[in-house]
């Protein structure tokens, strides 16, 4: 290698350099001693095609500091370099990231590019890997970033994605990556992310294959796994919940043929908790529990008894065969059988009972389950006046103390910022659900009425559709504010709401003004201020049901007309029934 200053005008920054194509790097953290002491470290360069000319491997951010000094001094001094062969693209490219590794860290993204160029030039992982003292899976963790489409990896270079994120992505196939784009672009729409981002690639359930009693090799399911290589998932739960209770009962079946007295299943929605029983030899009547979690995780515990049953074989009692039968009276596949006859009868049966239904349905919209996701409306806005104008509002206020209401008759923290939200707790469920019975029908609705208040879709048709129903007069809710004011910017529509609060006389003599003094001169007439006709029970169209518009531009009116034509069209359907009926 030779040591040698070059001009700063004979060198540029080579496409074998990590940070190539990219924009000018950040160096304001070198930019100071620079500009002291001048660039002390050697660039690392090789030969261009053109003579005297050479490119930078590795050192572009002290090139670009060099050249920014340059502009400043008007002085460019040549810097100095280390002269590599020509002609070995994968040495040059290794020389680069090692060096920028030592010195700033790359972001995965760009590590991905780097060690895909090297996979090119002929590297394997192994030799990667021993190149820059990096583990294996290291390098097939970011190698595993090309398989996810470029605008997921450009928003993880942009961290707006995080690790974990990116990493469940990596298990989504091409389509559900489009879809989960999708709703990363709806502004309306939950986007799941971190662990919840796997719970929606799998269907709600993520079950890990190294929970399996059976075969992995002959199960017949898919399994899905995330390009890291680390994990493997169940595609479909109900598919890997027949092949396990499947095992879990050749399981069984070989301990009770072993002398075992008795194998016990504790289902999902119980806990073997070890402090309630103590161990007990098989020879001593010892049973084998079987914890099967909600995960797909299953333990056995050989050799248990009850703390009671062991005392009484401590005294040399037996234990009354009650306590052990032989073997439980249904197999698991009969449970299933079992279980979803009663679901179908409960539910046929609740059809004639909507109080009960009703009251289910709120325990369910609260605490949440497997099968109810309900959150409630954020009320985002980044502008703060809004938020205070909307929190400090009649509306507001007034629902808040019906939330606050109801979270005391449920026996819930008056801290909590919802009603609704719950994390899906059965116990909390089945407990809500036996308060909620024990409330008249008055309280419930009561109670209905907050949670679906919170979870009403802001700017929806469901707005409408309930204003218009119950033929809201915004006058009683809302008085216009200097936020409502701040907000309207448009000349034509200032001087129309200024028209329709003042009147057109005072409209058509303010009609050249400025919108600023336009909107003071309405202001002034709903505050009844500097002599201005005090105007009240003002709403300005937009905010009334149905809503209509001020200008020929629209918007609002095709709103309203989807409104009317939703009240015409059941009208009109009755019309023709009671037609066909005539006839």
């Amino acid at each position: 290698m030779t040591l040698m200053f070059i001009a700063q005008d004979r060198l540029s920054v080579s496409k074998t350099n990590m940070r190539h194509s990219r924009k000018a790097p950040d160096v304001s953290d070198i930019l100071p001693t620079i500009r002291k002491r001048g660039v002390i470290q050697t660039l690392l360069v090789r030969a261009c095609e053109t003579e005297g000319d050479y490119e930078i491997v590795a050192g572009a951010r002290r090139f670009h500091a060099a050249q920014l000094v340059a502009a400043e001094t008007g002085e460019a001094e040549p810097l100095p370099c280390r002269v590599l062969a020509a002609g070995d693209d994968a040495a040059a490219i290794e020389a680069s990231m090692i060096e920028n590794l030592a010195r700033l860290d790359a972001d995965e993204v760009t590590q991905w590019e780097t060690f895909t160029r090297l996979v090119k030039e002929g590297r394997e992982v192994a030799d990667i890997s021993e190149t820059f003292g990096l583990p294996e899976l290291t390098i097939r963790r970011v190698l595993a970033l090309g398989n996810l489409m470029p605008r997921v990896r450009d928003l993880y270079r942009r961290e707006e994605i995080d690790r974990t994120t990116v990493r469940h992505l990596t298990m989504a196939s091409k389509a559900q990556q489009r879809a989960w784009l999708a709703l990363l672009d709806d502004p309306k729409a939950y986007v799941p992310t971190g662990h919840n981002l796997k719970a929606w690639l799998l269907g709600g359930q993520s079950i890990s294959a190294a929970h399996a009693l059976f075969d992995l090799e002959a199960f017949k399911g898919a399994l899905v796994a995330d390009l890291f290589g680390e994990d493997r998932y169940f595609a479909d739960a109900e598919a890997f919940w027949t092949a396990q209770n499947a095992a879990i009962d050749e399981r069984r079946e070989a301990y009770l043929d072993a002398g075992w007295s008795d194998v016990v299943i504790v289902p999902p929605s119980e806990h073997f908790s070890a402090w309630e029983y103590e161990k007990a030899a098989k020879r001593k009547g010892g049973r084998v529990y079987v914890d099967v979690r909600a995960n797909g995780e299953v333990t056995f515990h050989e050799g248990y008894l009850t703390r009671a049953e062991a005392r009484r074989v401590a005294r040399g009692e037996p234990v009354a065969s009650a306590e052990k039968p032989t073997r439980p009276e249904i197999t698991s596949a009969m449970q299933t059988y079992v279980d979803l006859h009663r679901h179908a009868a409960v539910r046929a049966a609740m059809c004639g009972h909507g109080g009960v239904a009703l009251r289910l349905m709120v325990a369910h919209a609260i605490v949440g389950s497997p099968l109810w996701t309900v959150r409630p409306d954020a009320q985002s806005t980044r502008n703060d006046d809004v938020r205070e104008s909307v929190e400090t509002s009649l509306a507001e206020t007034r629902f808040d103390e019906h939330r606050r209401a109801v979270l005391a008759v449920l026996d819930l923290s008056p801290d909590e910022p919802t009603v609704t939200g719950g994390n899906g707790d059965d116990q909390g469920l089945c407990q809500l659900f036996h308060r909620l019975l024990e409330l008249p029908d008055s309280v419930a609705l009561d109670i209905v009425a907050v949670v679906i208040g919170e979870t009403l879709a802001v700017g929806s048709a469901a707005v409408d559709a309930v204003g218009n129903h119950l033929v809201i007069d915004m006058a009683d809710w809302w008085e216009a504010d200097a936020t409502f004011f701040d907000l309207v910017r448009d000349c034509e529509v200032s001087q129309a709401l200024l028209a329709e609060i003042a009147g057109d006389v005072v409209a058509k003599a303010n009609e050249n003004e400025k919108a600023k003094t336009v909107r003071k001169i309405a202001r002034d007439h709903i505050a009844g201020a500097d002599g201005r006709t005090k105007v009240e029970r003002w709403v300005p169209r937009w905010m009334r049901f149905p809503p209509a518009a001020y200008t020929a531009r629209g918007g609002v009116a095709t709103v309203a007309a989807a409104m009317r034509a939703m009240r015409v069209e059941p009208e009109r359907e009755a019309a023709e029934d009671e037609q066909r009926l005539a006839a």
